[in-house]
């Protein structure tokens, strides 16, 4: 089994900066898919970012919203995967969860049914 913990929400003034963690468990995870999904107030849960996996580091995929703005990256030495997130907005306000893939390959990446592992969430709140 494959848990998922993220860390690293919290307030933020507009215009701001937090970087998301995810750290993840399981002998088999350190080679999987990862990506993050946010739910704001009252909607959907929505893709934000997804990274592959190679020995490189990995292709790196975001929303629209958030290019230029976000950043993923991950650690294959501490199985952890990373969502900066700069010039933040009221807008970025959402539970943050990070999701993992029991593949090296994205596939669906938008697609929550892509994931087969889910952290619990952590709390993004933007002050205007």
């Amino acid at each position: 089994q494959v848990q998922l913990v993220e860390s690293g929400g919290g307030l933020v003034q507009a215009g701001g900066s937090l970087r998301l963690s995810c750290a993840a468990s399981g002998r088999t995870s350190t080679n999987y898919a990862k990506g993050w999904f946010r739910q704001a107030p009252g909607k959907a849960r929505e893709f934000v970012a997804a990274i592959s996996w190679s020995w490189s580091g990995g292709n790196r995929y975001y929303a629209d919203s958030v290019k230029g703005r976000f950043t993923i990256f991950r650690d294959n030495a501490k199985n952890t995967v990373t969502l900066q997130m700069n010039s933040l907005k009221s807008e970025h306000t959402a539970v943050y969860f990070c999701a993992a893939r029991r593949s090296t390959a994205v596939g669906d990446k938008r697609i929550e049914d892509a994931y087969d592992y889910w952290g619990k969430g952590t709390q993004v709140t933007v002050s205007s």
